[in-house]
């Protein structure tokens, strides 16, 4: 079953996270800046939200280092996948490294990390402390500590590079890159401060750890504060210092999917041989024929929900997007390409199909009439009225068999089919077209949008209008309408 998401990002919060950077491994994307002279050698706070898209897979959050052997990172999946490692190397002996034994694999959540540390403390574990989401990690499979009063903590270390999303290889080049979202990205020179610098658990939820505003800090010398609100330039420090390059980042890798509003994406422990990227909303089906993509990580049991879809790449036309419930889900199996293809045999009363290269929908593996064809470079849209159980699928602003989903007309009734209580937005592939690639907007598009439509709450970004009533796919929506 898909994850539930991570509570953290539920709710109002009060302090309200504008954005986040996008980091795509596949473009080898990451920011770096120089270190001047620090403030302390001994003393510093590193604090950031993520939200992984890839698993199994050695990925680096944040990092400093001047060479191959004089480095430190705070890295995810190294060794054991979803654990989380921090640690440094002078002169390639270990300065400090901790692995933790509690795995983070939720790709619909957001987490925050602190690594807080001061090698002055006398009591060795004191020297380094890691928290996630306000509670600080204590099991630890690897549990080695800095000497007392070193001062070889990379990130403190004038003419060292830090970086943010990527590792400097034995080569001298960067990789082991970052995929996912990265908010509220944060040094503290010369102070070791506890989680509650940068949030807070919620007096009425005390389960939800949620941000808060970090601007009032004192940051020391090398101290940044990188909040990715200017999309021009996403390497900004908030905090006046010196900016970061930028290498192989976007202004569409700015995001509005955040620690304070997350949105759906594809749910990546759920797929069979398709590739996601895009931080999980970019689909690429595999050679293979067919095959079962995935699931949006955000479920709803009511409501209207609305998203678009970039069909940028394929030839033969062949994507199938469409609505899965839960009875899809739980009688599916990974590699079982019958049991996961949407609107196929066997799946009569689980899932619905629109088939872009006809313009048909498929229900039961039965296709009826339905609008117009899609290709390369047009939008899909697909309006979800679990409400009155219809489903709309529409190309570039206009909705198939003259439907209206604001005025609730001609839809396609899934009343028999969708008969489980939790709907999700899905993808697959008809063909063994692996060339096939389809961009997924839940309202946080990876595309430039040319003219920009928001949904009646004021969330999203989206190419055409958001029927009245809809709304996108994120949790803030989710809490008023789902």
């Amino acid at each position: 079953m898909p994850l539930i998401l991570g509570t953290n990002s539920i709710k109002d919060t009060g302090y309200e996270v504008a954005n986040s950077c996008r980091f795509n491994d596949g473009d080898s994307a990451y920011m770096h800046k120089a270190l001047g002279t620090p403030t302390s050698t001994k003393i510093g706070t590193l604090s950031t939200w993520f939200k992984r898209s890839q698993l199994d897979q050695e990925m680096n959050l944040l990092g400093a280092e001047t060479d191959s052997n004089d480095r430190g990172y705070i890295q995810l999946d190294d060794g054991t996948n979803g654990i989380i490692r921090c640690w440094a190397e002078a002169s390639s002996s270990a300065v400090f490294d901790l692995r933790t034994n509690r795995l983070f694999r939720d790709v619909s959540a957001w987490y925050h990390i602190v690594v807080a540390y001061d090698t002055s403390q006398s009591t060795a574990s004191n020297r380094v402390k890691i928290y996630i989401n306000g509670t600080q990690e204590t099991s630890f499979s690897t549990e080695t500590y800095p000497s007392q009063d070193v001062t070889t903590m990379p990130w403190n270390i004038s003419g060292y590079n830090t970086s943010v999303g990527a590792q400097k290889g034995g080569s001298g080049s960067y990789g082991t890159f970052f995929d996912g979202y990265q908010a509220e990205t944060v040094f503290i020179d010369g102070q070791q401060l506890a989680p509650t610098s940068f949030g807070e658990f919620d007096e009425d939820s005390p389960r939800i750890w949620k941000p808060i505003d970090v601007s009032g800090l004192t940051f020391g010398n090398n101290g940044f504060y990188l909040d990715y609100e200017d999309s021009a330039n996403l390497g900004n420090d908030a905090n006046g210092g010196t900016d970061f390059t930028e290498v192989n980042l976007a202004a569409t890798d700015q995001a509005t999917d955040t620690p304070t509003n997350n949105f759906a994406t594809f749910n990546t422990l759920l797929k069979s041989g398709a590739t996601f990227s895009e931080g999980n909303t970019r689909y690429q089906a595999p050679s293979s024929n067919p095959v079962f993509g995935s699931v949006s990580t955000i479920g709803t049991t009511k409501g209207k929900w609305y998203a678009e879809v970039d069909y940028n790449a394929g030839s033969n036309h062949y994507l199938i997007l469409g609505v899965a419930d839960d009875n899809f889900i739980s009688n599916g199996d990974v590699g079982v390409e019958t049991n996961w293809d949407l609107g196929k045999t066997g799946q009569a009363t689980a899932s619905i199909a629109y088939v872009v290269n006809t313009g048909a929908y498929r229900v039961n593996n039965s296709n009826t009439n339905w609008g117009s064809a899609g290709g390369d470079g047009n939008i899909i849209m697909i309006a979800v009225d679990q409400d009155n159980e219809k489903i709309y699928f529409g190309v570039d602003g206009t909705w198939g068999n003259s439907s209206d989903p604001a005025a609730g007309s001609n839809g396609i009734d899934v009343s028999s089919v969708l008969t489980g209580s939790t709907w999700y937005i899905g993808v697959t592939n008809d063909t063994g077209a692996s060339e096939t690639i389809a961009d997924f907007n839940f309202g946080n598009p990876s595309f430039a949008i040319s003219s920009g439509n928001s949904d009646g709450a004021g969330y999203g970004n989206f190419e055409f209008s958001v029927p009245s009533g809809f709304y996108s796919l994120c949790t803030k929506n989710l809490a008023e309408y789902g």
